[in-house]
This record gives structure tokens, sequence and C-alpha cells, in this order.
């Protein structure tokens, strides 16, 4: 009789114990199901990966420019004055185009080939909600630094390119992967720095869009892509 009671009890505790991780299991799926609906996880760490080694190269060719160019002379004249239409035609612009569309290129086919293996639609609510909070912060930096340009404060356009893609970042956070918030705060840091350090914005710039993206990027590849 006492052994009969001894397995009822550990019976009893075994089916409580399945029915229990069934709704962990269950609390598992329909929190994945939310951050699927809610966020845009597809980020592929190469993307980031991806994205620095072409601002590494944006920023070798663009200090090959200034060294081997007088006309470069001015990079950190704060007093010098231009029009928008003289910058559009400067070569360390198109430089900055090359690299800006590059990376964008890249980061595109590597979180859409990440988006396919998952079966998640690269394109819904939680990415429009994200490019959104992204392009916010983007947009405004991109008139500020024009202005920059065109009043020749150049010695502010690296820090302001920084804290305002820091911005950017950790506005979009929100609706991606969490860890790019840290990846935004670095770039911060960096920019505010680089307030204080006139004259070396190319080398803060190559850190921040370039070292800090390939570490972000290999720190997601370890975290979410191993399998």
């Amino acid at each position: 009789m006492e052994g009969g009671k001894f397995c009822s009890y550990f019976e009893i505790q075994s089916t409580f114990m399945t029915g229990a991780k069934q709704h962990l299991d269950a609390i598992h799926d329909i929190k994945a199901m939310m951050e699927r609906s809610s966020r845009f996880i597809s980020l592929s760490g190469w993307s980031g990966i991806a994205a620095g080694v072409s601002a590494l190269a944006g920023a070798y060719f663009a200090n090959r420019v200034i060294e081997n160019g007088s006309n470069y002379n001015y990079a950190y004249n704060t007093g010098r004055s231009n029009t928008i239409g003289s910058l559009l035609t400067d070569q360390l612009f198109y430089i900055a185009a090359v690299t800006f569309v590059a990376a964008l290129i890249l980061a595109f086919i590597f979180t859409y080939t990440r988006s396919r293996k998952q079966g998640i639609p690269i394109w819904g609510t939680a990415s429009r909600r994200l490019i959104l909070n992204v392009s916010i912060p983007m947009i405004v930096g991109g008139l500020f630094i024009l202005k920059l340009l065109e009043v020749g404060a150049f010695g502010l356009i690296a820090p302001g390119c920084l804290l305002f893609y820091g911005l950017a970042l950790i506005n979009a956070s929100k609706y991606t992967l969490g860890e790019i918030r840290y990846l935004g705060y670095g770039q911060i840091i960096l920019g505010l720095i680089n307030c204080w350090a006139i004259g070396y914005g190319l080398y803060f710039w190559a850190i921040g869009f370039g070292i800090l993206h390939i570490i972000y990027g290999a720190l997601m590849l370890w975290k979410y892509e191993r399998k």
C-alpha cells in the first residue's frame, strides 16, 4: 500500500512537471511570435562586418586623397564657406557616397539571405518601423552636416556623423536586436570625444563605422548565427 502511494506521488509529480514544461514551451513560442511581429530580428552579423570593411576601405581612399591632394589642406579649417554644388563634385563626397551605397547593398544582401533562411519576410510592419526610426535621425543629421559643409566647419563633420548615427541606432533598437543599442552608445562616445579632438575625424570615423561595426557583427554571428 505504501509502495503504491509512493509511486502515485511520483506519477503526479511527473505529470505536473510535464504540464509545466509544456506551458513554458507554449509561453516561449508565444514570446517568439510576438518578437517576430514587433521586432525585425533578421539582421545578420555579416551585415555589420560588411559595413565595417566598406567603411575602412572608404577611410583608406579618403586618407589617400587628403594626403596627396593640395586642394584638401582646407579640411580642418572652420572658416571657409562653400556652395553645396561645389561640395557635391568633391572627390571625398564620391568616396563617401560609394562607401555608403556599398555598405547598404551588402547589408541588404546578407539580411535578405538570413530572413529567407528564417522564413521571415524582409518587408513587414517591424521592418517598416525599423526603417522609420533609423531614417529620422539620419535625415536630420544629413541636413545638419550639409550645413556644416556649407559654412566650412569640416572638423565637426566626422563627430556629427558619429553622433547622429549613434542616435539612430539607439532609436531603432526598440524594433530590432537589442544589442544594437550598444553599438549606438559606442558611436556617440566616439563622436563626443572627437568634438575635442578636431583634426582626427577620419581616424574616429574609421574606428566608429569600421572597427566597431566589425566587432558588433562578429559578436552577433557568434551569438545568433553559430548554428
